[in-house]
């Protein structure tokens, strides 16, 4: 399924992934659109990466820089890309936000690449 029409040209959506008891957790995040997928950049440790590694069924909605929900929400799966898979996520990452490009921290970012239900 394509990239829902009310997440497209958002600047920040809220990424929902779950904890093993089934409690979700809302984070904020930047995020880029390519071949009907969404891509999230994020530390390796984060609890959301971890999250996902354990459970990666995922709901997104567009959302404030602050997070407040702004439309609908989607039902997705998320997977962490491969390190030799990051090249299309980061680059339409970094085009979108040129601050992703000053990350000090390279070294330690992993991509997620989310695709909706259909």
């Amino acid at each position: 399924m394509p990239v829902p029409k009310e997440i497209q040209g958002q600047k920040y959506v809220c990424l929902t992934t779950f904890r093993k008891s089934g409690v979700g957790v809302v984070t904020p995040v930047w995020f880029a659109e390519r071949d009907e997928k969404l891509y999230v950049k994020t530390r390796i440790e984060s609890g959301k990466s971890k999250r996902i590694r354990n459970n990666p069924s995922v709901r997104v909605a567009p959302c404030t820089i602050r997070g407040k929900i702004i439309g609908p929400e989607f039902v997705g799966r998320a997977r962490i890309l491969a390190v030799e898979h990051f090249g299309p996520a980061k680059e339409v990452i970094n085009r979108k936000y040129f601050l992703a490009r000053l990350s000090f921290w390279n070294s330690k970012n992993e991509y997620l690449e989310i695709e909706f239900a259909g």
